[in-house]
């Protein structure tokens, strides 16, 4: 058998393929081209275990390519591979050497690959948290400019209500309305692109079964529900409900040695969306659901409330993983005691 490791970079990549000894068969630096790389590893294609690829920033045109091709594809989570730190020489092709030395050994961390159909509803889902930030700074830009102009403050309701006309009505110098108008028409643009997104994420996510399931939930409304199930993807694919939280990063993270501590893991290691998401979440929670507001407070008490958020966003993942799973609707009572 053969096994190959592509190191990905935003223009190139360089294709390495291992035999079963660990000597090279191939290596060579391709652009980045679909066919050239196809046609490179065609020849060897009947024999090889599989190819590992870098999860960088632009994965995905190569993985889809190599998988429509009929090739055996594995992702590498990077952040899990350490070369030897003593090696005097490393380069792009000993990455790649590497990539698939780790893969023949049967040591190969891999991240998931969900499907392009699931995939590109997932990243509009993502786009859209994007233009809400971008809306969030354009509001609150008016808001200082307001205080600095007007001595006076507008909710940011309010200002989702301002029209141009209420602007030039405000009497201000003509370069500070020049500069509010430009926030206030970037603003209403992004709105009408976020209002575009949801529209399209409700046709495909509120007839997924698991939509109303995650609805039931304590603190989880329209948007929160769909990041949850579009960042989650098949729930089948975590082996069980303590790898499902610790994806969502509702875990602590800690190294220990003889009984003491020696610093931290990797906080980052999960899914940043789902922890955002089941965060926001736990706020909702304990504002509308006194069960929730009862476990955070006994928490608080204990710790602190950076602490107490965290340990209901983990109970609220829980009972995530467990409904997706059983098909069950949330029982705050099983969730919170």
């Amino acid at each position: 058998m053969l096994f190959c490791g592509i190191d990905l970079h935003s223009n190139n990549s360089v294709v390495a393929i291992l035999d079963e000894s660990d000597k090279v068969i191939y290596s060579r630096r391709h652009p980045n081209n679909l066919d050239e790389i196809c046609g490179a590893l065609m020849p060897y294609q009947s024999q090889l275990a599989g190819v590992v690829v870098e999860s960088t920033f632009n994965w995905y045109w190569l993985v889809d390519g190599l998988q429509a091709q009929g090739f055996r594809v594995h992702l590498a989570n990077t952040t899990a591979i350490k070369q030897y730190d003593g090696l005097k020489h490393r380069g792009d092709e000993s990455d790649a050497r590497h990539l698939a030395h780790v893969f023949r050994l049967g040591l190969l961390p891999t991240g998931h690959i969900m499907p392009k159909e699931q995939r590109v509803v997932r990243d509009l889902a993502r786009k859209r948290m994007q233009l809400v930030q971008q809306r969030s700074i354009h509001i609150l830009s008016i808001e200082t400019q307001m205080d600095q102009h007007r001595g006076a403050h507008l909710s940011s309701n309010l200002i989702k209500k301002l029209s141009s006309s209420d602007i030039d009505a405000m009497g201000l110098e003509e370069m500070a309305s020049i500069a509010m108008k430009a926030n206030l028409s970037l603003m209403q643009s992004t709105d009408q692109q976020i209002d575009l997104i949801e529209k399209a994420l409700a046709s495909h996510c509120r007839h997924h079964p698991g939509f109303p399931l995650l609805k039931s939930v304590a603190g989880i409304g329209d948007v929160l529900a769909t990041v949850i199930l579009l960042e989650t993807g098949s729930i089948e694919r975590f082996k069980d409900v303590g790898n499902y939280v610790s994806y969502c990063r509702c875990v602590g993270s800690i190294h220990t040695s003889n009984g003491k501590k020696k610093g931290e893991g990797n906080t980052k290691n999960g899914n940043r969306f789902l922890a955002w998401a089941y965060v926001e979440a736990a706020n909702f929670a304990i504002r509308y659901s006194e069960a929730a507001k009862k476990f955070y407070q006994r928490k608080k008490a204990k710790r602190n409330g950076i602490v107490a958020i965290k340990a209901v966003a983990h109970k609220l993942a829980r009972a995530c993983f467990h409904m997706l799973k059983t098909g069950e609707v949330f029982s705050v009572e099983r969730c919170f005691t």
